[in-house]
This record gives structure tokens, C-alpha cells and sequence, in this order.
């Protein structure tokens, strides 16, 4: 792990990707980071096993869980923990729910530490898209189906630029369509009315679409469905939060559809 460049700095900081859940699913290089922290800054969706399992007993475990809709811990709070900890000497991980880099704010963390004259190391961590579309055997492109991926979030920025910026669901349905694309939406299911909707100004309503919840933990759940019937299916299949919205011909003819609804391929 790299060493802070301030010369008041005795301690390390890195970002690391706990992955969607599943702890065998962690890089090496993640466990061997998890091994040697002296403070754990613990994102709410990181698996309690993956901290049971690599935490040392002696380890600092901060949980800085960070849920829509939930009471959160301010980012800003966050930040400044991590830095107060570097420069106490600490070995610091910031450990997040699936890849750093992906939704995960780490982006803002690596420019507020650089602020500060701390250097971090990032590992990434398989993102939750990924294995959601992994656990129902079908891959997120395909050379018939699917020349690319999108992945989006569903739950647009809030506060002081979020009118003047939202999400345009309508362009990204037609260039889906004309690119042949595989949408995967992260935190939707709150908006999932609103995204099937505008959606279908530019997707046809038989589009596939998988929901899928806890993906990669034994407790995983899905429904397999239609842009036309998504909000639908989500209510009659009592998905809730966390989940991924996979949207895309790469779902057709999904084996999974025939599945239980608590199935996945992980082998958990």
C-alpha cells in the first residue's frame, strides 16, 4: 500500500472493493488489504462474513453506511475520518460494497485525500451488475445481442444542479436501441415507474428485463419480466432495495426466467 506523500503522515489509506457480497468473490489483493488494516471504514451494503472472515481481531471496524432513504453518515464526516486516521498512522481501508469507482463515491474520496497530501490505493472489486447478470447465467454482451453496456444509476443526484441535470432516460432508451446496448440501472427500484415509462419512448415494451436482489448471497432473489410490466413485476415479486435492473436483449430466452426466484449460480 502506498505511503501518504505529506511528511505528516505516518500512515496509508486504500479504497477497496468488497464486491457484490459473495466473500469468496474478493480479489486477492482486497483480502490481503482488509488483512493489514488497522481501521475499516465499512460501507452498510459490505458483507458481515467478509469482515468475520479478513478483519484483523484488533482492527477498528467504523461502519459508514450509506443507504437511500436510510439515515446516512455525511460524506463529508467520512472524509475527514480517513484523513484523521492516515495521519494518526493508521493503516486505513475505506471498504465499499462492489467496486470503488462504480457508484461508490470514490472518486470524490481520492480527490478529498489528494487535497489533503494523501495518496491512496484503489482495488477494485466486481460491481454488482456484473454478478447480478453472472448469477442467472447470461453475460452482459453478447455478440448477437449486445455490443455494449451502459451502466447508470437510477437514483439521480439531489441538491443544489439536479434539476438542470436529471438523467435523460428517453436518449439513453434510443441509443440503447439503435446501439444495441445492455442497460444495467443501480438503485432503481424506487424509480422504477418513472424509468419503465420513459424507457419506453425508446425501447420496445417486450424488452427483457431482470430485476435482481442480493446478488451472489444465499438470500439472492429475481424476476425476470418486461420494460412494459417492470414496475409491475417488482411490486408481485416483492423485490426491494438492494437490487440491479438489467434492461437488454441478452436476457432473451434467459434459463433463469424457469429458475426459483431465490436462485443464483454463485454456489452460495
Amino acid at each position: 500500500m502506498n505511503k501518504a506523500t505529506s511528511l505528516s503522515t505516518a500512515g496509508s489509506c486504500t479504497l477497496v472493493g468488497a464486491g457484490p457480497g459473495d466473500p469468496e468473490l474478493l480479489t486477492l489483493k482486497a483480502v490481503k488489504a482488509i488483512q493489514a488494516a488497522t481501521v475499516l471504514l465499512v460501507d452498510d451494503l459490505v458483507s458481515d462474513s467478509i469482515l468475520a472472515s479478513y478483519a484483523r481481531p484488533d482492527a477498528r471496524i467504523v461502519h459508514v453506511g450509506k443507504r437511500g432513504g436510510c439515515k446516512s453518515t455525511p460524506q463529508a464526516f467520512i472524509e475527514r475520518l480517513m484523513i484523521t486516521a492516515v495521519r494518526e498512522g493508521e493503516t486505513v481501508v475505506r471498504l465499499k460494497g462492489g467496486d470503488p469507482f462504480i457508484f461508490g463515491r470514490g472518486g470524490e474520496e481520492v480527490e478529498h485525500l489528494r487535497e489533503a497530501g494523501i495518496e491512496c490505493t484503489v482495488v477494485n472489486g466486481i460491481t454488482a451488475g456484473l454478478a447480478a447478470v453472472t448469477s442467472l447465467g447470461v453475460p452482459l454482451t453478447h455478440r448477437d445481442h449486445a455490443q455494449g453496456v451502459v451502466f447508470v444509476t437510477g437514483h439521480a443526484k439531489t441538491g443544489a444542479g439536479a434539476a438542470e441535470d436529471p438523467t435523460d432516460w428517453r436518449a439513453l432508451a434510443a441509443t440503447a436501441h439503435s446501439a444495441r446496448l445492455t442497460l444495467v440501472i443501480y438503485m432503481g427500484v424506487a424509480g422504477a415507474g418513472h424509468i419503465e415509462r420513459e424507457l419506453l419512448h425508446g425501447l420496445p415494451g417486450d424488452t427483457p428485463v431482470a430485476v435482481v436482489q442480493h446478488a451472489s448471497l444465499p438470500h439472492q432473489r429475481h424476476v425476470a419480466t418486461t420494460l412494459g410490466k417492470l414496475q409491475a413485476g417488482i411490486a408481485a415479486a416483492g423485490i426491494a432495495s438492494p437490487a440491479v435492473i438489467v434492461v437488454g436483449d441478452v436476457l432473451r430466452g434467459l434459463a433463469a426466467a424457469a429458475l426459483p426466484a431465490d436462485a443464483n449460480r454463485f454456489g452460495t
